[in-house]
């Protein structure tokens, strides 16, 4: 059984996130070059929230365009990670993001961006103890 989290839960460095968010606004779209192998790629930040806050969610190529404004959606297996110290939901090649029709968020919580809350980041080495 799949175990569901509100927005205002998400810490940076959680895997296997499952949560329903509404897609409230496309913050920029932009095309990315690889470090690893050179190949290009588009890149998109979305808001998204639920009654209980809001977040960027980072999505690459063709699940940029999954994503419909005012919809809700259903994450499973994603993850947070850090950029800059700002924290960003993901999806990646192992999660999912489908719309659902039977859940409705009427009220997304835009005052309480978890996004905006700066972490310290850590290298490699020092990921035994975050918090």
């Amino acid at each position: 059984m799949e175990k569901f989290v509100y927005v205002d839960e998400l810490k940076p460095g959680f895997r296997n996130v499952n949560l329903y968010v509404k897609a409230i606004e496309k913050i920029a779209e932009r095309d990315v070059v690889s470090r690893r192998d050179g190949s290009k790629h588009k890149l998109a930040e979305f808001t998204v929230g639920d009654e209980t806050g809001v977040v960027l969610l980072t999505l690459w190529d063709e699940r940029i365009e999954e994503v419909k404004l005012g919809k809700v959606y259903k994450i499973s297996n994603g993850y947070t990670t850090l950029h800059q110290g700002s924290m960003r939901l993901n999806v990646g090649k192992y999660g999912s993001i489908e719309p659902v029709e039977d859940r409705d968020i009427e009220e997304v919580n835009t005052e309480n961006d978890v996004s905006k809350r700066k972490f310290r980041e850590f290298g490699r080495r020092d990921r035994r103890s975050r918090w």
